[in-house]
């Protein structure tokens, strides 16, 4: 592995472990808890996609005449991403995109997704991304991690998206929630199959393959250009501060839904 992701991995440690020892994953405890983060979460899971869309345009070739791609292993990496995150297969066996499938699942666990269509609405009527999260009444933290995600994508720095794409996410989540559903499916003798799927299908497919790829993605669009690994390490590091704000503000509104109650 080149000695500049090993570095950029080092640096990002303290950050990494803030992220994964929040608070957050103490303070999600019930099922009412998971609706509150997943109608906050739902807007990460969007604007993933986007990110995603981003390195597709930069990486491969979507423009008619073609011409053969620079890197056709990134390339490759891309489209198989792009084919699992918008048309995957979903419990039913039918084609699915994670984000609906993900909306499948607020549904049938009984979060709101007035929020987000309001907001798909809005976008598919070409209203720009930071107005469309202007017009909801949305926490700051949620509002300013889908902004920073756009900012990112709108300097056109296919080091610096795929910096975003691959260091910025996070991996804890889906341990903290099979734990919650399995006991509440127990007390409650209800089913929340469809995020059991998602969750599964999403550790499946960003499982050891997709890790080291994303990894030799960064290094092949950085070279030996240290301005670019530079910007890939802050790029992480903002990355990674917006989640925490996320989880921030996504446990501050649980803690306040508990005293409400």
């Amino acid at each position: 592995m080149n000695t500049s992701i090993e570095s950029i991995e080092l640096a990002l440690k303290p950050l990494r472990a803030e992220l994964n020892s929040h608070k957050l994953y103490s303070n999600l405890a019930s099922v009412k808890d998971i609706k509150t983060f997943m109608e906050q979460h739902v807007f990460a899971v969007w604007d993933f996609m986007s990110l995603l869309k981003a390195l597709q345009n930069h990486l491969t070739n979507t423009s008619v005449p073609w011409i053969p791609v620079k890197h056709p292993s990134t390339a490759r990496f891309i489209n198989e991403i792009v084919l699992g995150e918008e048309s995957d297969i979903n419990e039913l066996g039918e084609p699915n995109s994670h984000f609906e499938m993900y909306l499948d699942a607020m549904h049938q666990i009984g979060a709101s997704t007035t929020d987000i269509e309001k907001f798909i609405i809005q976008i598919e009527k070409g209203i720009s991304v930071s107005e469309a999260m202007t017009a909801l009444n949305l926490p700051k933290a949620t509002r300013d991690f889908v902004d920073f995600s756009f900012k990112i994508i709108a300097t056109n720095a296919s080091h610096k998206i795929a910096s975003a794409f691959t260091f910025g996410r996070e991996d804890v989540i889906p341990d903290m929630f099979f734990q919650i559903i399995k006991q509440s499916e127990q007390n409650n003798k209800a089913s929340y199959s469809k995020l059991t799927y998602y969750l599964e299908r999403h550790i499946e497919l960003d499982g050891d393959e997709h890790g080291p790829l994303s990894l030799k993605m960064v290094e092949e669009l950085c070279g030996n250009d240290q301005t670019k690994w530079n910007d890939v390490l802050e790029t992480a590091k903002d990355a990674l501060k917006y989640r925490i704000a996320l989880w921030d503000g996504i446990s501050t509104l649980i803690l306040s839904n508990t005293v409400l109650a």
